[in-house]
């Protein structure tokens, strides 16, 4: 049962939860830029045409993508420290299945295995959500969000000093010791979160949305060596919009669909998940230039010569910095909200990228660019958590989150392919080998910049803090993003449960249903029989409790804004109880 109200249960977790679930955030971000180093090397080093090469990093592309919202919605279902572990246990299967293999096939099915893991990042989110005190929530889920960017970030120097000095294949034993050092982690700190939601797994959606992604994605990152206007690409992302629109009829006609795709229309989720995909496109675009600029011989005229080690470390910076912004913007968000930290990181991205367009003659000039975008990308990418958790009910906190990470997934596969074609098309040839121009790479810095533009027009649309004479609460970013300004502590019904013989029933089972019969939101009471649930909107609902051993009870209430006591005696079976 996922719990709505946002009383923390204080204590419960460690204080190391926090690093160990980052850490494990970070782990499965390192598949995304684990090869950077040896693009360049794979049809050698695989034996193959450099159109089947890529399939190595699309197969992984690909996979994050379909598991990504899966994942957090098992996560919801059964249990997300469960779903965690699975996640990790596969990733390192598939690293250990591509660290024995030169073959093709192998390799992209041990590829694929590896991007399965992304749900980790929605997972540990929501733990953080389940398990942490209001104090800490804000800049943890920051932590957690920024993970992405901190792992790809960090993966570069160290893929490429073991590229340089060992063989490729160490790679994946490197990550697949990564993963087991954080499964044992979870297994000895991290606790199951007792949340649960209601319903069943929607296969039929999930296969669904899995085959509509795969239909758009496919073309997105295959779309410059088949050609944008083939036969092939346009085939696939006309059959993408038919399996996605048929999709999107069947979840609204689901009890328990994958996706809540009314929720998911709401202003708050619907700009949140746009804005996410731009943060995505810009992200990409410096792992792709930089190195390659930084690594190009100064006989070009414009590259800076560095080896592949340097390279890394001078664009590390950029997950660092991304790391180092989280507490900043949790003390940033509390005062002023992650609306204002998404719009400030934007800001701040776009200036990184305008200077960008004039610091590309000088090795250091690479630090600043790093530490500029660093910067952006890390207050973006913490604030999309809070936005998301303070529009949904807390029972789809978990797909939710994952619908968000995957239109970062899509804005960097769309990122991908796009500066992917802008480099291919301004490259010049020498000697039969296609060389980045510095026309190229400036072009596609104007691409990032005008990315982040749309991604600032698509926040200031995101509804804002409604003003308030009383009290605000000042805890946690993700406080400030539910109650969105609003008065005190919670907004809703609380009360307790009470048995036969007048004394509190803990673990029962409390359920808020709206006035269409569906489930808003739920909880466990506490061992004193009390519990607390918060309402998404304004309306008329009923709380309805059921335990063990007593007989179901329903208490009709209506909620106006303020918060309603509601206490529900399990003495009388069926008995309804006006609120």
């Amino acid at each position: 049962m996922t719990q709505t109200t946002t009383d923390r249960p204080a204590g419960r977790a460690s204080g190391a939860v926090v690093p160990v679930l980052a850490f494990a955030g970070i782990v499965v971000a390192v598949m995304q830029t684990l090869l950077v180093p040896v693009i360049k090397d794979l049809p050698q080093l695989l034996d193959t045409a450099p159109s089947n090469a890529t399939w190595v990093l699309t197969s992984t592309l690909l996979s994050g993508a379909v598991a990504t919202p899966i994942m957090g919605r098992l996560g919801d279902l059964y249990g997300k420290r469960r779903m965690l572990i699975l996640s990790l246990a596969v990733m390192v299967v598939g690293a250990l299945v591509s660290a024995l293999t030169s073959d093709l096939l192998l390799m992209i099915t041990g590829r694929t295995l590896q991007g399965f893991a992304m749900g980790a990042i929605p997972l540990g989110i929501g733990l953080m959500r389940d398990m942490l005190p209001r104090e800490k929530l804000g800049s943890a889920m920051a932590l957690m969000s920024s993970s992405i960017g901190v792992g790809g970030g960090l993966a570069l120097p160290a893929a490429a000093l073991v590229a340089q000095h060992s063989d490729w294949h160490s790679l994946y034993y490197g990550a697949a010791g990564l993963g087991v050092l954080a499964i044992a982690l979870t297994l000895l700190v991290v606790p199951e979160s007792p949340m649960r939601a209601e319903g069943s797994f929607d296969l039929p959606g999930a296969l669904g949305l899995s085959a509509g992604l795969v239909l758009f994605l496919l073309p997105i990152t295959k779309g410059s060596d088949w050609g944008w206007a083939s036969g092939t690409t346009l085939g696939l992302f006309a059959a993408s919009a038919v399996v996605l629109v048929l999709w999107g009829v069947m979840e609204l006609r689901v009890k328990a669909p994958l996706v809540d795709l009314r929720t998911t229309a709401r202003p708050a989720v619907l700009f949140t998940n746009l804005a996410s995909i731009m943060v995505g496109v810009s992200f990409y675009v410096v792992s792709l230039v930089l190195p390659q600029l930084l690594q190009l011989p100064t006989s070009t005229g414009y590259g800076l010569g560095q080896s592949m080690v340097v390279a890394g470390l001078l664009v590390a910076p950029l997950g660092l910095t991304m790391m180092f912004t989280a507490p900043v913007y949790a003390r940033l968000s509390a005062k002023h909200g992650p609306k204002f930290t998404l719009i400030l990181g934007l800001l701040i991205i776009a200036i990184g990228y305008g200077a960008g367009l004039g610091l590309m003659s000088a090795a250091w000039q690479s630090l600043v660019i790093s530490v500029l975008l660093g910067a952006g990308i890390g207050l973006a990418y913490s604030s999309l958590p809070a936005l998301i958790v303070g529009a949904v009910p807390a029972s789809e906190t978990g797909a939710a989150n994952g619908l968000n990470t995957l239109m970062r997934s899509i804005g960097t596969s769309v990122s991908s392919a796009v500066i992917g074609m802008v480099l291919a098309n301004t490259a010049d040839n020498v000697g039969g080998v296609e060389i980045p121009t510095m026309h190229g790479f400036r072009v596609s810095f104007l691409i990032a910049t005008g990315a982040v533009a749309v991604g600032l027009v698509l926040a200031l649309f995101l509804p804002g803090r409604r003003p308030s004479n009383k009290p605000q609460l000042r805890a946690s970013s993700e406080e400030d993003a539910v109650l969105e300004g609003a008065e005190q502590v919670l907004r809703g019904f609380r009360g307790r449960v009470l048995g036969a013989d007048g004394s509190p029933v803990a673990r029962a089972k409390v359920t808020l249903i709206d006035r269409r019969g569906r489930q808003a939101g739920a909880t466990l009471t506490a061992e004193d029989g009390s519990y607390a649930l918060s309402v998404p909107d304004q309306g008329s609902y009923v709380v309805a409790a059921r335990a063990t051993g007593h007989g179901p009870l329903a208490s009709s209430a209506t909620h106006a804004g303020d918060e309603r006591p509601v206490d529900l005696d399990l003495s009388l079976p069926g008995e309804t109880v006006p609120a």
